[in-house]
């Protein structure tokens, strides 16, 4: 739902396709997963017949972690690689012993509310509610347990750009956002922005020019391409 606003923001030639994961919304009754690789088989296997190159992928938080192994799985598939990576608001892959400390169990749902609470991005209004909790915290449960439990694999890295995405005062370290450039042989590059790890709400705008910016150039590529 929060990227279906982008629509209305982006460029007529960029098309966005927000990914629904399991146990939410639309597939509320389809079971959570625990298992991140897993998970990005799935999704791979889900997007492959409509996948269309060039296309690129954007996670934020967990989704960075998702994007990444979806690159990964689609390219398993027989797909290529997406023309950019962009990996915003949280440690690299191996950088997360530290930054996923205490991840790995299942939390109760008080450790998860004062999670919420800690994140800054959640009202005391909806945290109160237990109607809004009862629904929320399974699924949040089942995101720190895809986090907690993940291990990073020895394997061919990527070649596609990586563009990752900071908060000047989330928990990632620069040294953590800088460990990004490790997935990759393509061009790696950080944008700092203001903020906590919601720094994507409060400056939308600057996300999606920077978005828009790294894209903008495999735009014309493939038009040019196409022309010929």
């Amino acid at each position: 739902m929060v990227y279906s606003r982008w629509r209305r923001k982006l460029p007529q030639w960029l098309t966005l396709q927000p990914v629904e994961l399991p146990g939410r919304g639309a597939r509320f009754n389809e079971p959570l997963q625990t298992d991140l690789r897993t998970l990005a088989r799935q999704l791979a296997a889900e997007l492959q017949p409509s996948l269309r190159a060039p296309y690129a992928i954007f996670g934020h938080s967990l989704g960075a972690l998702l994007a990444c192994e979806l690159a990964h799985a689609l390219r398993a598939l027989g797909l290529p690689e997406p023309v950019a990576l962009f990996a915003s608001g949280t440690a690299a892959p191996t950088m997360r012993s530290d930054y996923d400390r205490g991840f790995a169990e299942p939390k109760t749902d008080a450790e998860l509310i004062e999670q919420l609470r800690s994140l800054n991005g959640t009202s005391e209004e909806v945290l109160a509610s237990a109607e809004l909790m009862s629904l929320t915290l399974p699924i949040l449960r089942a995101d720190f347990l895809l986090c907690g439990t993940f291990h990073p694999l020895q394997r061919a890295l990527l070649k596609c750009p990586i563009h990752v995405l900071g908060g000047t005062t989330d928990r990632a370290t620069t040294e953590q956002l800088i460990g990004w450039s490790k997935e990759t042989l393509g061009s790696f590059s950080v944008d700092m922005l203001a903020g906590g790890h919601f720094f994507i709400h409060e400056h939308e705008a600057k996300v999606l020019k920077v978005i828009k910016d790294q894209l903008e150039v495999h735009h014309r590529r493939h038009s040019l391409m196409a022309a010929v």
